[in-house]
């Protein structure tokens, strides 16, 4: 090329050969011809001659000559056209007008449209294109704007003053869109692009006609770019969208195409087009957009899930149509397809993250809904989504006031989801928490500040939530301590079975359990090798360790365990997960510090709580709750002379609260104070003794609790407070005999040995004598069942204390050596018998006694924890501690349903209270019924797992295994004091309620044959006789009667109970005889009417995946197994012969039969199925809607109110800790009455007992205690959790609530439970009171 430029340098033409000199001497004819030799010569080169492209260069130079270019002659100058035409495509790509005075060439074609001329020619078309192709061929980096814009010019000349565009034009034009040329040569594409925009209205039908013949008529041989089309149609709308005006609606045809490639492809197509930036395609063809929006429901899958991830490009590029999107998305959320669920939460997380503006609350609710997805990786996603919100427009203020405001709600839903038994949601959570809650990188003053305030702005269950995530990553914590402990131990047998036990709870705290066993036992091999990993651990785990102390240990340790030449490794990474549920990443002595000095600002004034959006007084109280949850799980922490000062002084507020939470952290975290800070006890012990003897009640408590933990001397101080509240205690004085009573209750408690002689004297004399058998003061005359705290008398106060000191002094003392167990349980029963009214003489109101039964019934369920007192706890006793649970107070029914649930989950009451849950079918409010469904199915599920991960207690199955609470609820369902007529259908339907009640839950899992196991038992309680009365036989035939029912229940809901039963149930013998090998019970005791109520149907699971639960087991309060406060006498002689006659097959067998197919092999019994039962009769009996329950019933009194038989509703999920908490659901419930409507008693009888109004003439309703069975509002109560407390004070102190239920009239039938004057029964039994509390008393 450098010898072609010099020859061109040097100016002299070559011609080919045969061709003269043509110039302007020569005629116009001859130059005619020469011109001709010369275009035969240029159009037999090619571009491969490189000797002649040199040869002739100067000659194509001389060609482009203005001489030629502008003569008059167009012969000539058509001649020279297309030796120009041959001259660009044999030097392409290179230009052979290089020189500025060359490059008018191009100009002087393009402005004298010098290829016009073509038109006339026969194979214009073919020149025309063969131009196009040279053009987008030799077009580069090298040409400038003035070279570009000459091209379009020409071409654009050629397309608009042609009389068509022909096929092969057209694609030479497109071909440079599709997107490989496109990237191949990006000039070329520019200039078509040009082109295109400057001929648009004149290409635009050959434009359309392409598109018609290829999408319309599929003929897809026209064009090579046929399978490009889709790749045109995006390329054309982004030039210009006027070329696309008659092609778009031909889309709107192929998105009902029949072929899902194709609509899959449209779809993709139209996403771009509709989500692009500027894209105004939406507003201009509607028609389209709505087609469009339909195939978000294809029955494609690909297409849905195409049209989800559009979702995210429009919501961010045309917020204006996130209106129509909602709908669609709102439908896609609950795609059953998890990749489909999982894009709709990335597209809208991904536009809320550009701006929250871009999504509205219902697009924002449905990422809330997905987190408790059932798939995880939908439920990360959404999760995580979530929390990157929130910590951008919350934490980092990105959005102002207002926006953090709007997604408020997301540290809460956060937190809820704590309450999921999966562990990889809870893992998630707590990796939330530390990175994007509170985040562990921020310096530690601005950590606690963020902490502080998040406290005290999370709802109650979110903060039982955090408070739960810290209590079991310190136990956890303690876990990993005990292991590094054992294998710190030599070798042997012993030590290796409990490292081997210990790695199995480390294991269930890890995520995918079965795996993580094996890499635990590695990690525990690991540490037994490396004292190095060892000492780091070792530190981690030291309560004494700090924030950055944590993070440098678990940096060293991953460290050390990773391997460069394994980038993949499980092991490693299950320890991390490990490392972030153990390190104290946000709790150390200086964290403590910095947020007590927080707290310290809000009472001084000077903190931010107004720029927070939280009441000082909120803030503060949250301040301290936080401290109290802390100084449980970081007790050493808060070990400096700063904190505690600054606690002292948080004891001289007013604010009750405030001083509660600061006597509670003095308790947790003063074990050492009396050594390390002797200025701080020498303050505090005056302060603490001062609240034990004048304090509020429960500051005195925990004034007591703080010395008993405290000081050493804790005998002296004790006896400093006693003496002089002991001989102050005045009966007159109610007012000021709680406070008291409190303290002394707690001291017989926590020193009963140091004052057992007076604390006999006491409670015979002053408390039961004094107090509880003299009513001072007459209560209010009121139709209510329950008032407000405030309103309740000092009298009934004191009482409810003095029966809280009886049981405390029995549970310090915890044996019945002096049988004051007996008659504490004798006075405690008394008043259940009398309704709370002990001496019956009509002095109490209705609220004190309602206050009274919740005492009785409350302290018997505490002293039932106690083996040595559950011994002597007679049947009837427990019988009527149960029936509490149908009191006819709302808040008595509540009450005592949250103390019964939590001694069942702590696995201290015996099993059969459990089957007191069985009573709350007959419980009228939907609501109670769900909740205790949840505390059975949290209860069974306690105990279930406490099994599997214990396997060492299974000789103890008979006090832990639920199916055993089958026996349990049948008795007492036998002596329910409404089964009086043994073979009424009415009552007979109100046992199968009850018992299905129970059974749905246990039968929802068929664990080892447990149906057939279930069956057995049953079978064998038939072959029994009641214990309670062994010759009554009216009682028995009711228990055989129950059994029947049982057992038609088994037979109808299950397939596989006939099977062999995998163990010989053991029966209680306190409960049932043994029974006689000579007596075969096989008679059927059901009424014919009763078989058309038990309906074949599967039970359903137990489903609280969707409840916000608390976890099975509470961190620093782990489960007591006690095996002896569970265990009960067993019958061990009840056997039952696989052969007997009750297994066999005729049993059962009626007229109408139905066969089970689930077992063809084995015998099934027959079952009688009516079909004509109604469809009410035919649903599972899992409630009842009662007459009573409505407002409007006391027109008409019927004896027999008629029965509609519901479905009862599931339990529902409930966003709360536990299931204690669900009673403040009430938002659904009515509330059309007034207050004391509410509270009134119903105007209706029940269950065939006369109506009220039948003895509305009576001033005194017959004394006896009757079934609560009128539906109000439940109160919204929540009751506080104190940390580390094993008992809780709850009566007196609850927040105010609306009283509920009402007062049932009630028949003489239970008058046989109880003696006719009870008054009288303990004054001529005061002399036995006196003597077993008084003997040994001076």
């Amino acid at each position: 090329m450098a010898h072609s430029k010099a020859r061109a340098a040097d100016g002299k033409v070559t011609y080919p050969p045969g061709v003269k000199e043509i110039s302007s001497n020569i005629s116009k004819e001859e130059m005619v011809r020469r011109l001709k030799m010369v275009v035969k010569t240029f159009m037999d080169m090619d571009q491969d001659s490189e000797e002649e492209k040199e040869l002739y260069l100067n000659l194509a130079l001389h060609l482009a000559s203005d001489f030629f270019l502008k003569h008059p002659d167009k012969d000539v100058r058509l001649l020279v056209a297309c030796c120009l035409a041959d001259i660009f495509r044999i030097y392409a790509p290179e230009a052979p007008y290089t020189s500025p005075d060359k490059l008018k060439v191009r100009a002087n074609i393009a402005w004298v449209k010098s290829y016009n001329i073509c038109f006339e020619l026969e194979d214009s078309n073919e020149i025309f294109t063969q131009l196009y192709r040279t053009l987008f061929q030799v077009i580069n980096n090298g040409h400038n704007q003035k070279v570009h814009m000459h091209m379009v010019d020409l071409m654009s000349s050629i397309v608009c003053e042609g009389d068509s565009v022909s096929q092969e034009l057209l694609d030479t034009v497109l071909v440079n869109l599709v997107p490989a040329h496109k990237n191949l040569n990006k000039q070329a594409y520019d200039l078509a692009k040009a082109l295109l925009k400057r001929t648009a209205q004149a290409i635009e039908p050959y434009i359309t006609n392409f598109f018609n013949l290829v999408l319309m008529l599929g003929k897809t041989s026209v064009s090579d770019l046929s399978e490009h089309v889709f790749d045109l149609i995006l390329e054309l709308y982004n030039i210009d969208s006027h070329l696309l005006l008659s092609v778009l609606p031909q889309l709107e045809f192929k998105l009902k195409s029949n072929d899902n490639d194709e609509r899959l492809q449209v779809v993709k197509l139209l996403a771009k087009m509709f989500g692009a930036k500027d894209s105004e395609l939406a507003a201009q063809n509607k028609p389209l957009w709505q087609c469009y929006l339909g195939r978000f429901n294809d029955i494609h899958v690909p297409i849905r899930l195409e049209c989800v991830k559009f979702a995210s490009h429009c919501l961010m590029n045309h917020p204006d149509l996130a209106k129509d999107l909602t709908e669609y998305l709102k439908v896609r959320s609950h795609d059953p397809e998890e990749a489909i669920r999982h894009d709709v939460i990335v597209s809208i997380v991904t536009a809320a993250k550009k701006d929250l503006a871009l999504v509205n609350d219902a697009l924002l609710n449905f990422v809330r809904e997905r987190t408790l997805d059932k798939r995880w990786r939908v439920r990360k996603e959404a999760m995580m989504g979530l929390a990157q919100t929130y910590k951008k427009y919350c934490l980092q203020g990105e959005g102002g006031k207002e926006t953090s405001n709007q997604i408020a709600w997301i540290k809460n839903k956060l937190l809820h989801i704590y309450y999921q038994n999966s562990i990889d949601d809870r893992l998630l959570v707590e990796r939330i928490f530390a990175q994007y809650m509170v985040p562990h990188n921020l310096e530690t003053t601005e950590r606690m500040k963020c902490l502080y305030y998040l406290y005290a702005t999370l709802d109650t269950n979110a903060v039982k939530a955090l408070n739960e995530m810290w209590k079991c990553q310190n136990m956890l914590r303690h876990h990993v301590k005990d292991l590094l402990d054992l294998v710190k131990l030599p070798k042997s047998d012993a030590g290796s079975k409990a490292v081997f036990a210990k790695v199995m709870v480390i294991t269930r705290n890890l995520p995918d359990p079965g795996k993580a066993q094996d890499f635990v036992k590695k990690l525990a091999q690991v540490l037994e090798d490396d004292e190095r990993i060892r000492d780091q651990l070792e530190a981690l785990v030291s309560p004494a360790c700090s924030c950055k102390q944590a993070e440098v240990c678990v940096r060293d340790i991953t460290k050390k365990l990773g391997s460069p030449k394994q980038p993949s490794n499980p092991f490693l990474e299950m320890v991390k997960f490990l490392l972030e549920r153990i390190a104290p990443v946000h709790i150390d002595t200086e964290s403590i510090s910095a947020l007590v000095k927080q707290v310290n600002k809000s009472i001084d004034g000077t903190a931010d709580d107004d720029d927070e959006g939280v009441p000082t007084e909120q803030a503060i109280r949250a301040g301290l709750e936080l401290l109290k949850i802390l100084s449980f799980t970081h007790p050493v922490s808060f070990h400096s002379a700063e904190t505690f000062e600054s606690l002292l002084g948080c004891l001289k507020m007013d604010d009750e609260k405030v001083a509660e939470a600061a006597l509670q952290i003095f308790k947790n975290t003063g074990r050492k104070m009396e050594e390390s800070f002797p200025h701080i006890k020498s303050v505090l012990l005056p302060v603490l003794q001062t609240k034990a003897k004048r304090g509020p009640p429960r500051q005195a408590k925990y004034a007591i609790h703080c010395i008993h933990a405290m000081f050493t001397h804790r005998d002296t101080h004790f006896a400093q407070i006693f003496e002089p509240l002991h001989k102050g205690l005045d009966p007159e004085d109610l007012e000021q005999l709680i406070t008291p009573l409190t303290t002394l209750g707690h001291l017989a408690q926590l020193a009963p040995e140091q004052f057992a002689a007076p604390l006999k004297s006491l409670v015979a004399n002053f408390i039961v004598k004094d107090l509880l058998m003299n009513d001072r003061i007459p209560g209010k005359k009121t139709t209510k069942l329950w008032v407000s705290d405030d309103e309740v008398s000092p009298e009934t106060l004191a009482k409810i204390q003095g029966i809280k000191l009886m049981v405390r002094w029995l549970l310090g003392v915890k044996n019945n050596l002096s049988k004051s167990g007996n008659s504490t349980l004798r006075m405690l029963t008394a008043i259940l018998h009398s309704d709370g009214d002990l001496t019956e003489q009509g002095k109490m109101g209705k609220p004190d006694m309602s206050r009274l039964r919740l005492a009785a019934a409350s302290a018997l369920l505490k002293l039932a924890q106690e083996p040595c007192y559950h011994e002597i706890i007679t049947l009837e006793q427990y019988q009527l501690c149960a029936l509490v649970i149908n009191d006819e107070c709302y808040q008595v029914r509540q009450g005592f349903a949250q103390k019964l649930h939590k001694g069942l989950c702590r696995l201290r009451l015996p099993l059969e209270y459990l089957a007191v849950f069985a009573l709350c079918a007959k419980d009228p409010v939907k609501e109670r019924r769900a909740h205790a469904r949840q505390c059975l199915v949290k209860n069974i599920n306690i105990r279930r797992e406490y099994l599997k991960q214990h396997a060492a207690v299974s000789d103890k199955l008979f006090s832990l295994l639920p199916e055993y609470v089958v026996p349990y609820a049948i008795h007492l369902l036998v002596h329910d004091p409404d089964y009086v007529k043994v073979q009424d259908i009415e009552q007979l339907k109100d046992i199968k309620e009850s018992l299905w009640f129970i059974l749905e839950i246990i039968m929802s899992k068929n664990e080892n044959n447990s149906h057939a196991f279930i069956r057995k038992m049953v079978e064998n309680i038939k072959q029994t006789k009641d214990a309670q009365a062994p010759t009554d036989a009216k009682t028995n035939e009711k228990l055989y009667t129950v059994c029947d029912v049982a057992m038609n229940i088994i037979i109808s809901k299950s397939t596989t109970y006939s099977l062999e039963s995998p163990k010989d149930p053991v029966l209680p013998t306190r409960f049932f005889t043994k029974p006689d090998k000579n007596f075969s019970n096989t008679k059927n005791y059901l009424p014919p009417e009763m078989k058309s109520f038990f309906t074949p149907g599967k039970p359903k699971a137990a489903n609280v995946l969707g409840a916000v639960n608390k976890p099975l087991s509470t961190a620093g309060k782990p489960i007591q197994s006690k095996a002896s406060r569970m265990e009960t006498a067993s019958n061990d002689d009840s056997t039952s012969n696989p052969s007997s006659p009750q297994r066999s097959k005729t049993r059962y067998t009626h007229t109408h039969t139905h066969t089970h197919t689930s077992n063809p092999s084995s015998p099934q019994p027959n079952i009688f199925i009516d079909t004509r039962v109604s469809l009410q009769d035919s649903d599972k009996p899992r409630g009842r809607k009662r007459v009573a329950a409505t407002s409007n019933l006391d027109d008409d009194a019927s004896p027999k109110p008629k029965r509609v038989r519901k479905k009862a509703a599931a339990a529902a999920p409930m966003a709360t800790a536990d299931p204690e908490d669900q009673w403040g659901e009430d938002s659904r419930l009515a509330d059309s009455q007034a207050e004391d409507e509410q509270n009134s008693p119903p105007k209706k009888g029940r269950r065939g007992r006369p109506a009220k109004a039948a003895v509305a003439n009576q001033e005194c309703p017959a004394k006896g205690r009757g079934r609560g069975r009128k539906k109000a509002t439940p109160p919204h109560e929540e009751e506080e959790e104190e940390v580390g407390e094993e008992e809780e004070e709850g009566e007196e102190e609850n927040i105010e609530v609306k009283a509920k239920g009402g007062r049932q009239a009630r028949a003489s039938r239970r008058s046989t439970q109880r003696s006719e004057g009870i008054w009288w029964w303990l004054v001529s039994n005061w002399f036995v009171f006196s003597c077993l509390f008084c003997q040994d008393v001076s």
